[in-house]
């Protein structure tokens, strides 16, 4: 009985030893992917790596993690030319396959991920190219408010715009409609200011725009991806 004991007690302090151990891989590994991914993407803003399931270490035996959460603030993508600053982004990356050993992998892929990219209203009116600002407009639109010179004469005007998402990389704003009050062209030199096409590109590679939805805090873009690359 005594030795029963014993074993129970060496059985409980080898499992506590394992858990510990555990999670000093998983803060290491994680920490080791944040840095890939700041310097795969070249980024400055903080980025914070979550890699979930118990426990860790059979994951990393298998190379195959179950589900890596990042987030990102800060991201830096192009428009046509234009930077374009995305607030934060957020994925969740299923079936990670690791290429090399844990401590000095070389490469790390999702065959899936899904995920929400915000881009602020103040961000959004700057990769719009015009003297128009944009807003939140309520019930899912955005509201574009600026003037325009007609003979002479300066008129202003606020629209409300949808914002939809075309060939999973381009966002597109398109006033609902534009008030002309009988004003020949005014329409057609509002929606010069107001409508517009923008392709975003520089985001994790594998990773594509999915939908548009403009909130309070800002411009929701829902992303999916297949065999995006996590780090390499």
């Amino acid at each position: 009985m005594r030795a029963l004991r014993i074993l129970l007690v060496v059985a409980v302090i080898l499992g506590g030893v394992f858990v510990i151990v555990d999670r000093l891989a998983l803060n290491y590994a994680e920490s080791e992917v944040a840095k890939r991914i700041q310097s795969r993407q070249g980024l400055t803003g903080a980025v914070d790596v979550s890699i979930k399931g118990f426990p860790f270490l059979t994951q990393v035996a298998s190379k195959h993690l179950d589900q890596v959460d990042v987030g990102v603030e800060g991201v830096e993508a192009s428009a046509q030319g234009r930077t374009v600053r995305i607030s934060e982004l957020t994925a969740e990356l299923h079936d990670v396959r690791v290429t090399g050993s844990f401590s000095g992998f070389s490469d790390a892929t999702a065959d899936r991920a899904t995920g929400t990219a915000r881009i602020s209203y103040e961000d959004l009116s700057a990769a719009s190219e015009s003297d128009f600002p944009v807003s939140y407009g309520g019930d899912g639109k955005v509201k574009v408010t600026g003037s325009v010179e007609l003979l002479g004469r300066k008129i202003t005007r606020s629209v409300l715009s949808s914002v939809s998402v075309v060939d999973g990389s381009t966002i597109r704003v398109r006033a609902d409609e534009v008030p002309g009050e009988g004003l020949p062209g005014i329409e057609e030199q509002i929606r010069e200011k107001t409508d517009f096409d923008r392709r975003i590109s520089g985001l994790p590679e594998g990773l594509k725009l999915e939908k548009a939805e403009p909130t309070k805090d800002g411009l929701e873009i829902s992303v999916t991806g297949t065999n995006v690359g996590l780090a390499g």
